[in-house]
């Protein structure tokens, strides 16, 4: 694997080389001194350029200049429905090599758009780029209001009811998407508020959950990895149960914090209900 000094220099000497390449900047967990730095860290890199066009879906230009990827996604000509392309004008090649080494490169219109995310001007050519202002706040766990308190414990329990519905009639793959997504989506919100109260809201807890480990207390952690399960259904009662518990436990510390209400007659009058069909299941 190349090391991170040669890619660095990869990365520079192409844009030096190529006069249309007016700055390189650095995003991404390389941008961000709060992530732990290892060996699988991508290199999210912007050439900012003032014609787009040329680099566009220019495989045959990346090949010359990073060598052929072994793997590679390229966002804007995706069809499929569900990963729409962003239409912005700019290119991005997504990209891992022979060696391991993956690389998101942002090909877009020169000057570069600050969006307060952790970045780095690693070259100006022109030396045109303002000083990046980097928004400490735009990763951090946010408080939430008693309505988005409310509406989030209403959908956690609301959907348990779809979760034992698809248990009791053996549609396995609606049973996980329904526990997964919609109920798990909630429970996460619930670990990131309690993570919030404990830290003064000054901590993020990374891209979907990563940081959890990081922050919960090892008994509320030990609790979270028990609501995952395989696909036996005993196994995802248990897990189903231990996501109730779990969410319970937090979600009654964040009322305790805010002063908010906790809903005690949804939990007890779902935990019936879908202890109601397990028992009939």
């Amino acid at each position: 694997m190349r090391t991170e000094k040669e890619m660095y220099d990869l990365i520079l000497n192409v844009a030096k080389a190529d006069s249309r390449i007016k700055a390189v900047i650095m995003v991404g967990s390389r941008a961000n001194p709060d992530c732990s730095k290892d060996i699988y860290q991508d290199y999210d890199i912007t050439y900012s350029v003032d014609d787009v066009e040329p680099f566009y879906n220019n495989t045959e230009w990346i090949e010359e200049q990073f060598g052929r990827p072994s793997v590679m996604q390229l966002p804007e000509l995706n069809t499929h429905p569900l990963l729409p392309p962003a239409n912005d004008g700019n290119f991005v090649y997504l990209m891992i090599f022979p060696d391991g080494i993956r690389i998101d490169l942002n090909i877009e219109k020169y000057p570069y758009i600050d969006d307060g995310e952790p970045a780095i001007i690693l070259l100006d050519k022109e030396g045109l780029l303002p000083e990046i202002e980097v928004n400490p706040s735009i990763f951090l766990i946010k408080e939430p209001t008693a309505e988005i308190y409310r509406d989030t414990c209403n959908e956690f329990w609301w959907c348990l009811n779809n979760v034992a519905k698809g248990i009791a009639r053996d549609e396995l793959p609606y049973v996980m998407e329904m526990y997964n997504h919609y109920v798990r989506d909630m429970l996460n919100q619930v670990v990131e508020w309690y993570i919030g109260i404990n830290n003064d809201f000054n901590v993020s807890a990374g891209k979907m959950g990563k940081y959890f480990k990081r922050y919960l207390p090892s008994s509320l952690y030990e609790m979270y990895t028990r609501t995952y399960s395989d696909s036996n259904y005993q196994n995802i009662w248990e897990a189903i149960f231990a996501a109730c518990e779990l969410f319970r436990v937090l979600a009654l510390e964040v009322a305790s914090y805010f002063d908010y209400t906790y809903n005690n007659l949804e939990d007890k009058n779902m935990m019936k209900y879908i202890n109601q069909v397990k028992n009939a299941f």
